[in-house]
């Protein structure tokens, strides 16, 4: 197994693939400790198959999946790690992203963020101050990159504006079938008319998440049914390959299963045509969300 990376600076590169948490520890209304063993194993077992980074929130499990990926990585390298973690909406008083922030430091065990998110913009609290807390952080070498979440092109302007560090990453819900203006979850549309060419134009990551709709593009349609034929790979694979094909785009997948973190893998070390990426691109996918 190897990772295949994308590279903004000689500092900042991530890897194609991450290893997403949401759901692990918990709902966002609630914690969950009964699999926090096996949620454990299954995080260090991803990192053992070269998942480096690794993507979590406050709001996951009310604060328990930071707690999960903190006893997964307290005995590894971390140097060797990548950690994206997010604020939510609710906390992004410039109090209140200082406190947060520190509380996932102490539930992931270690003394630095890779990549701190703002979770989703909030137009009920100024995106300035919000900013000048990041910045902050980013001072005082708690974080070490800032990044946005479900922000449109707009947003991220108004951010950069009152940021004195720059916004790396924009993590956006983009795959097949959540791409145009008709889509209507996680929060952000226009993703491949607007927010994409946006950040491959001013060099910031879009890190994709839900790469497969939650498993609806996994179900049967004619195109990937062929494509997985014609290559030789799963769904997800192709799905997958799509995204980190595009410039500027990572993406990061939900796995706990061996057999599922490997097949994610395989979305690396081949190349899906350009006249595929093409038909893809131009075909409709059904949205669940529409």
């Amino acid at each position: 197994m190897y990772m295949e990376y994308k590279t903004l600076d000689e500092y900042f590169r991530l890897p194609v693939i991450g290893l997403g948490t949401w759901g692990i520890g918990g709902s966002s209304l609630e914690p969950d400790f009964s699999r926090d063993n096996e949620s454990i194993k299954a995080i260090k077992d991803a990192i053992a198959l070269w998942y480096s980074h690794v993507d979590t929130a406050e709001l996951y499990g009310v604060g328990h999946t930071e707690e999960i990926v903190g006893e997964a990585i307290k005995n590894l390298d971390r140097s060797k790690l990548i950690i994206t973690t997010k604020v939510y909406k609710t906390h992004i008083h410039y109090d209140d992203v200082i406190a947060s922030c520190k509380k996932s430091l102490e539930r992931l065990q270690t003394n630095y963020i890779d990549i701190y998110l703002i979770h989703a913009p909030n137009p009920e609290i100024p995106l300035e101050e919000t900013m000048k807390a990041l910045d902050y952080l980013v001072e005082h070498q708690l974080v070490k990159y800032i990044g946005v979440s479900n922000f449109s092109v707009e947003q991220m302007k108004e951010a950069q504006h009152y940021s004195k560090n720059k916004i790396m990453v924009n993590q956006i819900p983009y795959n097949l079938s959540a791409r145009s203006e008709d889509y209507k979850g996680g929060g952000c549309r226009n993703m491949e008319q607007e927010i994409v060419p946006y950040c491959q134009a001013n060099n910031i990551l879009i890190m994709a998440y839900r790469p497969i709709e939650r498993g609806f593009l996994l179900q049967s349609h004619p195109l990937l049914d062929d494509l997985s034929v014609k290559y030789g790979k799963t769904k997800a694979q192709i799905a997958l390959q799509r995204l980190i094909s595009k410039k500027n785009i990572v993406t990061i997948c939900k796995a706990t299963q061996p057999e599922h973190l490997k097949e994610n893998l395989g979305a690396m070390g081949w190349n899906l045509s350009i006249e595929d990426i093409e038909v893809l691109n131009t075909t409709q996918f059904w949205t669940p969300n529409t």
